[in-house]
């Protein structure tokens, strides 16, 4: 990315505790286009809720409601948003949806390499490097996808901090929820 190109990310999907509930931003299509026209990098991410469904049934979904990828220069790969469970109030689980680890890298596996199967590419990774030690052990086995790496600051020379175990670098670090530009705030490692 230059200085004069900004990034969008648009949601795809999401997965909810009520099957009538699950959602694709219905302005993600218009989004998409028009994120390209004007020359924007973009690309699509899926909110897992492990708890829900299988990773293989939440990846279908994601590709099939706008988690597709193109070797376009614009497009960036699919992202899967894995990290605390915001539901354990209503859903009864943890943080980890309730998952043992070894459960938990047997679902990111399955979505990964059916995002994989449907699309030709990895599926980038979002999550923290605390939720990732806690709900996977640490594990080591998706260094292939990319990280977006999670970890707020206040200062940015402090860095992105110690990164999950798997990766030795980040793609993307969002080291806020608010700042300067309207959403998260967000630094690609070049």
């Amino acid at each position: 990315m230059t200085g004069t190109q900004r990034g969008l990310t648009v949601p795809a999907s999401c997965t909810s505790r009520q099957p009538s509930n699950d959602c694709t931003s219905s302005s993600s299509s218009s989004q998409f286009s028009n994120a390209k026209q004007v020359g924007m990098v973009r690309g699509a991410y899926h909110f897992a809720n492990t708890y829900e469904s299988t990773g293989a049934v939440q990846a279908s979904y994601f590709v099939t409601h706008g988690g597709t990828w193109s070797n376009d220069g614009q497009t960036l790969p699919p992202m899967l948003d894995i990290e605390y469970d915001p539901y354990t109030s209503s859903d009864g689980t943890n943080s980890c949806y309730s998952l043992s680890q070894p459960a938990m890298v047997a679902w990111i596996t399955k979505f990964s390499n059916t995002v994989l199967s449907l699309t030709g590419t990895l599926p980038a990774i979002y999550t923290t490097t605390n939720w990732w030690n806690l709900c996977t052990g640490g594990n080591r086995s998706f260094a292939s996808n990319s990280l977006l790496v999670a970890y707020w600051v206040d200062n940015l020379s402090t860095g992105a901090g110690q990164l999950p175990a798997t990766w030795n670098t980040y793609s993307l670090w969002q080291y806020a929820d608010s700042g300067v530009f309207l959403g998260d705030q967000d630094l690609v490692q070049r």
